[in-house]
């Protein structure tokens, strides 16, 4: 959308190579781009071709396949060795860069809103409330999957084109500075944050810790930016500055006036709830959430507090929650013909964990959770997992099949408990899956409702699949 190759030439500060007649030409300059990406089978006519160097691929190796398919423009660390005269590069010392200075260039250009989200947990899910219920009204650009980082964030706000009215945009972080540089780039006009929980101990060491890294989202954001933080969090309770923007809260404890807070929360058990939701202005009326468990309600009273700040009307509110569905990997509920999976399998720690433990604790038949490692906990890992073990067996889960390295210590809280919880060790994925091969329904019967859960590098998808 307007996006010229002197604009990105000059936010990269490359050296511009091309054929003189043409390359050297203001027409040339001025030429807009239809896209910029890193991936060659992504390329379009009129686009851009970022090459990059990762582990695996060196993207300088697709470069000339690029132009066949009509790039108009290739950013790169270092020319071919035979360049053809026609095709056009700018050189630069790092493409990573390059890809971050290209997407702040031009979200400075536009000027629609952008809700940036962070938090320990349930980004995602906050996402897909907020896109939903925005889009009763709006055209809406989100975050696709977890593209939250340093690559996707920018990738993401390149794809903003004329239609989108709100651009929703998911901010993950592993470490002090990184949301800074995100928040340079996506300029948030809102801020969303879900949560500070025990994620990325590593680095951040403590939640006071991830509170300051999280709070970076503030560093570039407007003026006249609104804040919106969860209020039942007792770290988030205590932001008051956020450089002197409108701050408001979102939750079930925060029932003051100018904030958004539910009250009447009715179970539904695995299919959701019905909650009375208050907004900034006194009024009250009811939603119905698809989604079962608590946090889906803050992630609903998350929704309302953005949609109200952007216009939108408690009826469009009501409408756009009740349409929201599950993600897969993110307490997805899938029916088969033996059980009920709770598909929650991309990501964990503490607070998730427990957070689908209790979901799972909903269930009216035998419950089954099949939990797995969390990673990135940093020095307490060991007590972590063995607090997740505890309070499996102390709400009374029938099965507990632990799984991984780490989960030797949550297996060995468990039985600690002494309750009538089952609880069965694995030291690997592999062997829980053999172990299912050989004699399933002596630890998942027929009728259960499983839970699988494990950080995303446990490759868990594969046990719902096997299940599925």
């Amino acid at each position: 959308m307007n996006l010229t190759i002197r604009q990105i030439a000059e936010a990269v500060n490359g050296r511009l190579v091309c054929e003189e007649t043409e390359g050297a030409g203001q027409a040339f300059l001025d030429k807009s781009v239809d896209s910029v990406v890193l991936d060659s089978r992504q390329v379009t006519e009129g686009g851009v071709f970022i090459a990059t160097v990762g582990e695996r691929v060196d993207g300088h190796t697709f470069v000339s396949s690029v132009f066949e398919k009509g790039a108009v423009l290739a950013i790169v660390q270092r020319l071919p060795k035979e360049s053809e005269h026609w095709k056009s590069y700018i050189v630069v010392e790092n493409s990573l860069q390059a890809l971050k200075e290209i997407a702040e260039c031009y979200r400075k250009s536009l000027r629609i809103p952008v809700v940036g989200i962070t938090g320990s947990v349930g980004k995602t899910s906050t996402k897909e409330y907020i896109s939903g219920v925005l889009s009763e009204k709006y055209t809406v650009l989100r975050t696709e999957g977890n593209y939250n980082n340093e690559i996707g964030v920018p990738l993401t706000l390149l794809k903003i084109r004329p239609e989108h009215q709100v651009a929703v945009v998911e901010m993950g972080i592993s470490d002090f500075g990184e949301m800074h540089r995100l928040s340079r780039m996506a300029r948030p006009d809102i801020a969303v944050i879900t949560n500070i929980g025990q994620c990325h101990l590593e680095n951040l060491k403590t939640r006071d810790g991830i509170l300051k890294a999280k709070t970076e989202i503030f560093d570039f954001m407007p003026a006249d930016g609104k804040v919106c933080l969860n209020g039942d969090d007792d770290k988030l309770q205590t932001v008051s500055g956020a450089g002197g923007r409108d701050i408001r809260f979102f939750g079930r404890s925060c029932m003051t006036a100018g904030n958004v807070y539910a009250t009447d929360v009715t179970g539904n058990g695995l299919w959701g709830s019905t909650a009375i939701l208050h907004n900034a202005a006194g009024e009250a009326y009811e939603v119905t959430i698809s989604q079962p468990g608590m946090h889906m309600v803050l992630n609903a009273a998350a929704a309302a507090c953005v949609a109200e700040l952007l216009g939108l009307s408690p009826a469009q509110i009501q409408t756009g929650i009740k349409k929201v569905e599950a993600v897969g990997g993110r307490n997805h509920l899938i029916r088969t013909e033996r059980y009920t999976l709770i598909d929650d399998c991309y990501n964990a720690n503490p607070v998730s964990m427990k957070a689908g433990i209790d979901l799972l604790g909903m269930a009216d038949t035998d419950t089954v959770a099949i939990l797995g490692d969390m990673f990135e906990l940093g020095e307490n890992s060991d007590a972590l997992h063995a607090e997740v073990g505890a309070y499996a067996a102390q709400k009374g889960i029938h099965q507990i099949l632990c799984v991984g390295e780490h989960s030797k210590f949550m297996y060995e809280a468990a039985l600690k408990q002494g309750t009538e919880s089952r609880v069965s060790y694995f030291g690997t994925r592999e062997e829980l899956l053999a172990a299912l091969k050989a004699d399933r329904t002596a630890l998942l019967p027929d009728g259960s409702t499983v839970l699988i859960k494990a950080s995303h590098g446990m490759k868990f998808s594969e046990v719902v699949e096997r299940l599925k």
